[in-house]
Order: C-alpha cells, then sequence, then structure tokens
C-alpha cells in the first residue's frame, strides 16, 4: 500500500533515518511536547531508534515541506481497537505553528485512511491548555463529545482534555 500523500504544500510519506536531525527540532524542543504524550526527546540517537521502530499498522507520517524538502512535522492515524475508531495524532516544529500546516496534514491522513482503510469513524482530543490544536481538529469536521483527560505514556502528568469524534460515509 502506497504511503505517500501530497497536498499543496506538503508531502506526507514515511519517516527514515535521514529526518532523524529534522524530526529532533519538534521532539526535542520543550515548548512543543508540553502537551505531547510521550517524554521529550534528549537527542538525535533517540529519534533514530523511535524512526526504526514505526511499523506501518501505525500509518504515521512525515511531514515534508515541498518547497524545500524539510521535514516539519509528523502524525498518523492509527487504530484504536478500545475505542473501534481511527485516531488522529500530529505535531509540528514550532517554527511553523500558525501557518496551517497541521490541518493541512491532518485533512489529508483523514481522507487517506477513508479512502486506503476504509475507515470511517476517528477520534482526536486536545489539552484543554492548548486551544491552537483544538482549532485543528475543528477545521477537519470533529464534532465535541466530552471533556475528560489523558496522560503521558509514562505517567507522569495528566492533561484535562476536550475529546472530539468524525463520523465519515462509507464511500
Amino acid at each position: 500500500m502506497e504511503r505517500r500523500i501530497e497536498t499543496e504544500r506538503l508531502i506526507l510519506r514515511p519517516l527514515t533515518a535521514a529526518d532523524a536531525e529534522d524530526v529532533f527540532e519538534w521532539v526535542g524542543d520543550p515548548v512543543v511536547n508540553r502537551y505531547m504524550p510521550y517524554a521529550l526527546y534528549d537527542n538525535v540517537g533517540q529519534v533514530r531508534e523511535w524512526i526504526s521502530t514505526i511499523t506501518n499498522d501505525y500509518n504515521h507520517f512525515g511531514f515534508e515541506l515541498r518547497s524545500t524538502g524539510k521535514v516539519i512535522g509528523s502524525g498518523d492515524v492509527g487504530f484504536d481497537s478500545e475505542r473501534g475508531a481511527y485516531g488522529l495524532g500530529y505535531n509540528i516544529n514550532r517554527e511553523f505553528w500558525g501557518q496551517g500546516y497541521a490541518t493541512e496534514a491532518s485533512k489529508a491522513m483523514i481522507q487517506w485512511a477513508h479512502e486506503t482503510l476504509g475507515a470511517c469513524s476517528f477520534i482526536a482530543c486536545h489539552a484543554l491548555a492548548n486551544p491552537a490544536s483544538g482549532k485543528v481538529i475543528q477545521k477537519c469536521g470533529f464534532r465535541f463529545e466530552k471533556y475528560e483527560q489523558y496522560s503521558r505514556l509514562d505517567g507522569s502528568e495528566t492533561f484535562e482534555a476536550a475529546f472530539y469524534s468524525l463520523h465519515l460515509e462509507n464511500g
């Protein structure tokens, strides 16, 4: 299955070890990491190790700028068996915030999952203290469901959050 999506400004494709330096710019940035579930990365070696563990079932994409080839973010539409829906996640280098890249990439991933995987149900959430992420989710057509919490993967911090869903018709 082809895992390459082209949008107006981005190429979404699998991350490779060659992308590690670009990826470290945001996964090693405490400001970007503030509300992320993963721990802050300390070095590029950790990033290379993480990239080597990404399997196709995560449906994970790097967001490459068409104009320069720089990878400015990444995201995924992975199936959440507990909720019976595809979870949308995204992360963008702070230097590129507020320019519509997260929305452009997220809409493309949702469309790809719908057309390629037959996905019709999607979920997403954001920390209440991160309203910009909520705007991305809403621009993608998600509807508010409930307030709840999510925690970092290591359990070190829990965030009050808004949870959303999106349901698309079968094509």
